[in-house]
């Protein structure tokens, strides 16, 4: 790859976009140039600079943004997640370079919190189980759990928690919440209830997961947390998989500690073929789909598209991560 070739506005790593669909003509129709490289951390080192280096901006998938990274793009002026998730960004660097950091907030919200609501109902009616058995040619009729008049215990009642909180409501099931800044007026409107961390785990029948990973919340749900809920308990993680120690989840799974967990997040994605996550009954685990819909998705892709193209013709970033970035800038 020669840099002397490299010519672009705006360089794309988001898997689900691609050249030529509806983003990419919303940019190039601002008179922005574009490159897509959704494989950009799995490059050699001078091929990534080539590509950063006239990079001025960057909507960026999951895949790693490391400081070294961001350290190859000189003009760089904003960098826009396609997800609510930034913690695939490495923050402090983008900060200290004066880069705003932008999520598009909002974009899947309904998509993940009706995935929650898929993976619950599977795990309830043990629908993974039921396929299993009749591919393998036996009819059971496995007795499984309603929602109904069960207790949720939500972990994060923020945009994504508050949406399956009021999907819950339409299954007649009981909410508790955790929070560390605790929306009351929502939660009062809703008839949520709210309680600390460990009474939500040891009231709720099933909890779920939506909370920021970071440094306080990092294998928060531990060995120790797992044994403070009912033994039929069912834990669900569609929000990052660091928040979860997975070989606590799966000891406890196998010991009968909780009733079975569905996660949709890891520690490492993609996930290896013989982590033990995938060969536990009980556990249920998928793709990091929870926000991947037509809508969600479209939505994503132009939020971004349209922040990058404010910031790029002068104008203020959307939904920034890091508002210190302006002191850097000063």
């Amino acid at each position: 790859m020669n840099e002397t070739t490299m010519s672009h506005d705006v360089l794309i790593t988001t898997a689900f976009l691609s050249p030529g669909d509806g983003v990419d003509a919303l940019l190039r129709g601002s008179g922005l140039t574009t490159r897509h490289e959704p494989n950009l951390a799995a490059l050699p080192e001078g091929d990534r600079r080539a590509l950063l280096a006239p990079t001025r901006a960057i909507i960026a998938g999951t895949q790693p943004l490391t400081a070294n990274d961001l350290a190859m793009a000189p003009n760089l002026q904003i960098v826009v997640r396609t997800g609510v998730g930034y913690d695939s960004v490495d923050v402090a660097a983008a900060t200290d370079q004066g880069v705003p950091v932008c999520i598009t907030a909002g974009a899947n919200r309904q998509a993940v919190a009706e995935h929650v609501f898929a993976l619950m109902l599977s795990l309830a009616r043990r629908v993974p189980e039921n396929i299993a058995n009749l591919a393998a040619g036996s009819w059971q009729q496995l007795t499984g759990r309603e929602l109904r008049g069960a207790t949720l215990g939500v972990l994060g009642l923020g945009s994504i928690g508050k949406a399956v909180a009021m999907i819950a409501a339409g299954f007649g099931m009981n909410v508790i919440a955790y929070d560390p800044y605790f929306d009351n007026a929502f939660a009062s409107a809703h008839n949520i209830a709210r309680a600390e961390l460990d009474d939500v785990l040891a009231q709720a029948d099933f909890v779920t997961l939506h909370l920021f990973l970071d440094d306080s919340t990092r294998n928060l749900i531990n060995a120790e947390r797992l044994r403070l809920m009912k033994n039929d308990a069912i834990l669900v993680n569609t929000a990052r998989g660091g928040i979860v120690d997975e070989e606590a989840v799966v000891d406890a799974v196998r010991a009968g500690v909780i009733g079975g967990a569905a996660l949709d997040v890891f520690e490492q994605e993609p996930l290896p073929a013989d982590s033990a996550l995938l060969h536990t009954p009980g556990i249920l685990a998928t793709t990091h789909i929870a926000g991947a819909t037509r809508e969600a998705r479209g939505e994503s892709g132009r939020m971004a598209a349209a922040n990058v193209i404010s910031v790029l013709a002068g104008g203020d970033a959307q939904f920034i991560v890091n508002p210190a970035y302006r002191e850097d800038v000063a």
